[in-house]
Order: C-alpha cells, then structure tokens, then sequence
C-alpha cells in the first residue's frame, strides 16, 4: 500500500495533503506569525547600479488590491536590489487582486487561506455547512464564500516559513486566477531565493529545497480511498481527512468538473517544506480539483518532494515542466482521472525518485480506478546515479491504475524504465498498460520490473502490445531534452484525439520537437542541469 507525504488544508478546517500516497498529516497551525526581515547589508545605496531592483515607497493602495488588507512589513534586500515587503493576511476573507508593482514582494506569513471551506457540497440555507474553525469565525455556512484571489502577471509571491511553513491554500468552493504571460510569469518563491541565501550565509544553488509549502488546490471531485467515518465509495460521499491537524478537514464531492481557478505561466520554486518527518507538500497540489481548473505551462523547481500531485477527481494539464524534484516529477492517485500533454522532466543528478508514480493506493477495488493518460512527455536522468532507489524504476504503476502513455521518450541509462506492480485478486479487472510510440534508453537490469501478480515478461508483453514502442533505443537528445535525428524518426501515435479530446494531434514524439520548439523557453528559470535557454536562473528573481 502506498503511503502519501503530504498536507492538505482547506479552510477554515485547516487540511493539507501532499506527497506520494495517501497518508495524512498534522497542520502547524493558523495563527500569525511574527516576522522580522533581514536589515539590507550593506544598506542600498541611494542610486543603485542600473538593473538593480528599488523597493517601492508603499504597498498597494486597498483600491489597487481590491479591498485586501496589505501589511507593509518594510524592505528586504537581495542579489538583485531592494523590495517592499507586502504581507497578506492569514485569511483572504474577499475577492483581491495583487498587482504587478516593480519592487513589491507579496510575503506569505505562515499558511494563508482563500477563502472558507464550503465542505463536500456547496452549502444552502437549508443544508449549511457546520464549522468552528477561527479562519470561519465560527460560523455556519449558509453559501460558499466564492473568494477569489487574482495574481497579476510578473507579480512575485514569496513564502516566509523563518519559524514555521507557509503555503497557499485554496478552499472548496473559492478559486485561485494566477496568469502570467510568456514574458512576465508568476513566481511563487521562498524567502531564501529573495535573499539570495540560506539560513547560514551560503548562497543557494541547484541542491535547495523545501523552504516552504507550496500552492494547494482543493476541490469537489470524486475520490477513492475514502478517511474512517467519511462516507464510501459505494455511497458516492467519500471524502479524506486530514488526520492529526489541530482542525481536522475533509476533501472531495461528487464534482469532477470542478473549477479551482487558473494557473498559467507560473514557477513555483524551491518547496516542500517539512511539516513532520517524511511529511512535505510539493510545489503544487491538488485534492478533487475538476476539469473546471485550468493549468497550463506550469514549472516546478527543486521541490524537496513531488513536483505536483493530485489526489483525485479530474485533471487536464498541459506544458508542465518539472525539474530537480527530490521524490516523483508528476504523482497521481486516488482515482484522479487524468489528461496530461507536453511534459518536461529533468531529475537533479544523484537524486530524485521516479519522473511518474500513478496509482489507487491500496484499495485497488474502489472506483473511479485511477486512470491517467500521458502523451509527448520527454523525461531525462541527467546523470549516473540519478535516484529511484525508492520505486526502484523511473516509473511506477500500481495500485491497478490505469496508464495509457503515447508519444514518449524514457532517458534514465542507469536505471529500470518502468516498474508495474498490482493484484488482480482485489479488483475486477487487473491493472492496465497502454503504450504508443514511446521509446525507452534504461539500465539496471533491464527495461521492465513487475511487482505483485506482474512480473518483468509481463510488463514486457504489454509494453509491446503497443505500436511503434521500442524498448532498447539509442537516444539522440541534444541540449539534454531536444529531439534528434534517432527521436524524430520515430512516427508518432496519431490516435491521441481517442484516448482524450483534451490532447492536440502532435507530429512527433517527446515533449520537444526540435530546435525551433521553443514553448518552454522565456516563462520558464534555468538551473544548473537544465537551461531551458530563459537568460534567467532560477536562482535569482527577474529585475523588471
């Protein structure tokens, strides 16, 4: 069974979810916390060099945010000039906006919440939805709050998580609308890629992690695997708990078209905070979200667990890129129905765990069965010894999940491709794998490992059922994910409109066709494994 590291917090009842698996963890907690920033050292000087960042004289007016209340904390300083400290609140308690406003930083002081939490449904005068938690001032729902916080493009939002973790948590039943552009991309951050430095003095660099949550979408979509108490699948009422949390709280519904917001042109940075041992968030979460929300060209960067994972309902994404995760690049679970297009990955060297872990965790008979579509994904092990001791492959299926995967490139030379590990005795139908013109570069002791009732051959048949598959390919890749000549002659699966309406008819295999792709080049920061040829290191904040 698999076990989740992760937290998910919603509302006012304070949840949080994250991880690879389904366990549930403890929350530190709403309350403020008292920050003091750093005093500029040496302090800046009255003209500073040309390029350099100068803090702005206040935070945005109330009429600029929309009514939310900004505490101005002062000024911080970094490698790239002087900012305005903007605070937002514990609770964003109505509809806001931040701005972009050249040299303002919107700080995160511990976990801020978009609104309440509406509970499985969205509740009515005559079904209201009961809660006690502070975030709510105790009062009974009657509506959902329909809070919206919107995230104007180039703005930069930073968590502080100095004496405890700070994340981003969206409520069911309130969205998050954070849109970049091509040029001008969001960046959720931590203090310490402000400064520019760790705790200690030393400068950051391609090994940190895990200094603050991360964003939390929290949804109505159906989920598996339901929490002691909370319903049955059976029942069509399941929901999880976050067990242990000072305010236990519940996600889920009935709802796989649910609309948590938008997320476009976004970098989440250096996340993963740990909440308790072997316990962190990942750069995103989502728990029920529907294919309501809309996520598109969305980067993680150095997250100290999984790039993104989602724990049920219904995903659509396209243009993710993952680089440096610490555990899985892309995890899905808990009967997340799933669509995913145009996927990047690059492992950190001598790190990191699988680039995709996809299954039901251990009710493998609950339905809906996790069922996951991947196409012109290029995922790449950068170098010798480059993680997977965990799942013990550079992919894992299990749980009897369902995996259809077209259009792919596997490059992990040390280790084993793809690893598929189920029962068929707890489920009606045993778990499925579909591949189409993907091709495989793997080493250990082969491409294939089985697990459960599966073994290698196993794997290996139903690898091979596919067409246009080969599984002992001789990579070509140029700048580390760019196809070359042995990737573009591959012909590519052109039945991707069947397995999904979400998915664009694609001309070839991998997520990037040739030097002249160039989709994941300017929104997206550069590490020291991976120049994805921005001119901007993840390492340093943009000065315009």
């Amino acid at each position: 069974m698999k076990t989740i590291h992760g937290a998910l917090l919603i509302g006012c009842s304070a949840l949080a979810l994250a991880g690879c698996g389904a366990d549930d963890i403890s929350s530190p907690g709403a309350g403020s916390i008292e920050i003091t920033n750093p005093t500029p050292t040496p302090a800046p000087t009255p003209t500073p060099t040309p390029g350099t960042v100068v803090a702005a004289a206040e935070c945005p007016s109330t009429a600029a945010t929309s009514g939310l209340a900004l505490t101005n904390d002062g000024t911080i300083a970094g490698p790239q000039g002087t900012w305005r400290v903007c605070t937002l609140p514990a609770l964003v308690n109505a509809s806001a906006t931040l701005p972009k406003v050249t040299g303002v930083l919107y700080r995160l002081n511990g976990r801020v919440d978009v609104g309440c939490d509406g509970g499985f449904a969205a509740p009515t005068a005559a079904a209201p939805f009961a809660t006690t938690t502070k975030a709510c001032n105790g009062r009974s729902l009657t509506a959902d709050t329909n809070v919206t916080l919107t995230v104007q493009a180039g703005a930069i939002v930073y968590g502080d998580s100095t004496t405890g973790a700070s994340w981003l948590a969206v409520n069911r039943g309130n969205k998050l609308i954070a849109e970049g552009t091509a040029t001008q991309p969001i960046i959720f951050t931590s203090l310490e890629n402000v400064t520019g430095k760790e705790a200690n003095g030393t400068a950051i660099n391609n090994d940190t992690q895990g200094k603050w949550g991360g964003v939390v979408l929290l949804g109505r979509g159906r989920i598996t695997d339901c929490s002691t108490g909370l319903g049955s699948v059976a029942a069509d009422n399941c929901e999880r708990v976050t067990e242990g949390a000072a305010d236990p709280a519940n996600f889920g519904g009935r709802d796989n078209a649910y609309n948590a917001g938008s997320l476009k042109y976004v970098q989440i940075r250096y996340s993963g905070f740990s909440l308790a041992p072997n316990n962190e968030l990942q750069a995103l979460t989502g728990g029920g979200i529907g294919t309501g929300t809309q996520l598109d060209y969305i980067q993680s960067v150095n997250s100290s667990d999984d790039g993104a994972e989602f724990f049920g309902g219904a995903l659509n994404m396209k243009h993710y890129v993952a680089i440096n995760a610490d555990d899985d690049s892309l995890d899905l679970d808990t009967g997340v129905q799933a669509n995913v297009q145009y996927v990047l990955i690059v492992q950190k060297p001598s790190a990191g765990d699988s680039f995709f872990e996809f299954d039901s965790n251990g009710n493998e008979s609950d339905t809906p069965r996790t069922k996951i579509a991947v196409a012109n994904f290029t995922a790449v092990q950068t170098s010798v010894g480059s993680g997977n001791s965990g799942n013990q492959a550079s992919a894992l299926f299990r749980g009897n999940a369902d995996v259809t995967l077209a259009n792919g490139i596997f490059f992990t030379p040390t280790n084993e491709c793809i690893r598929l590990n189920g029962t068929s005795a707890n489920s009606s139908a045993p778990a499925s794998l579909v591949a189409n013109s993907v091709v495989l570069t793997c080493g250990g002791s082969g491409a294939f490992l089985g697990g459960g009732s599966y073994d290698a051959a196993a794997v290996k048949a139903a690898f091979d059922a596919g067409t246009g598959n080969q599984s002992t390919f001789t990579s070509t890749l140029s700048n580390t994910f760019v196809n070359g000549a042995n990737e573009t002659g591959v012909a590519p699966f052109a039945g991707l409109a069947a397995i999904s309406s979400y998915f664009t008819a694609a001309t070839y295999i991998g997520a990037v066709k040739d030097a002249s792709d160039t989709w994941y080049r300017g929104w997206t920061c550069d590490t020291t494994n991976a120049n994805l040829g921005s001119n901007s290191a993840c390492t340093a904040l943009p000065t315009t």
